[in-house]
């Protein structure tokens, strides 16, 4: 917990890291959800509307039944709120504590801190557990914080045409709760082990986004799948999930050498 706390402090006082990543959050969860939704809104028998009627009709039945709404334009503003937008709860998160993590274990050889580390009574294990929690809090606060301001952007501007508060439905609260924390971490757990075996903080961000790219895809097929047909399914997938990412951090923990902290075997 202090290397988590150390690095967490360092990260705050670092404007110009989490001044970005906190506008690219609100960027994709407030800015772009609301001009969106009110813009649907506004739409009265558009040629936009009638396409999304037509792919609400050809969806699977479990998923067809659950689009709430009235009108043409209040079921366009249900699919695109409720399904359309669902991987932004992965995708943002991510990419949040993707640049966290890249940066956690090369940034302090970089620092010239890598050595003070090498050389500390901590264990690897424990510096390798710090800096994964330093990496996911982020992340983690962004999915929470995110999720709340979308779920308030959802009910004032689609939920007057639906009769009121109908945000968090119960697929979004499984994809929140359950499904996306151990994405996260499975992403961060690789991430981390890239940052300690890469020689700067250029490449270590290069080599993330290639373990990020593919999580992603797979991530926002799983995203849309659970918010779309909410379920066993999902609770399933989310502790297949937790496994897998107990299972890598586990790993990931025992592999962290102090020599890679100096430097010496980052060409490995």
């Amino acid at each position: 917990m202090a290397m988590a706390g150390a690095d967490l402090r360092r990260l705050f006082k670092s404007k110009d890291y989490w001044i970005p990543l906190m506008l690219m959050a609100g960027l994709f969860f407030v800015v772009i959800p609301f001009f969106s939704l009110s813009m649907i809104g506004s739409l009265e028998n558009t040629q936009f509307v009638d396409q999304v009627t037509q792919i609400v009709g050809q969806l699977p039945d479990s998923v067809s039944r659950a689009v709430a709404g009235e009108t043409p334009t209040a079921r366009a503003s249900y699919v695109v709120a409720v399904f359309l937008l669902a991987p932004i709860a992965i995708i943002v998160p991510l990419t949040i504590s993707a640049a966290v993590g890249s940066n956690a274990i090369v940034g302090e050889r970089e620092r010239g801190t890598g050595e003070f580390l090498a050389h500390s009574p901590l264990k690897t294990s424990e510096i390798y557990l710090g800096k994964l929690i330093a990496s996911l809090v982020p992340g983690y606060l962004a999915t929470f914080v995110g999720f709340s301001l979308y779920a308030v952007i959802v009910n004032l501007t689609v939920g007057p045409s639906l009769g009121g508060w109908f945000f968090p439905t119960r697929g979004w609260l499984i994809l929140i709760v359950w499904v996306i924390p151990p994405f996260i971490a499975i992403a961060l757990s690789l991430i981390l082990r890239l940052s300690a075996r890469v020689r700067s903080a250029a490449a270590a961000q290069q080599a993330s986004s290639l373990v990020t790219l593919p999580i992603i895809i797979v991530s926002y097929a799983v995203a849309a799948g659970v918010v779309a047909s909410p379920g066993a399914s999902g609770l399933w997938i989310g502790a297949v999930a937790w496994v897998v990412a107990g299972l890598l951090i586990a790993r990931g923990a025992s592999t962290l050498k102090r020599d890679r902290l100096l430097g010496v075997a980052s060409e490995t």
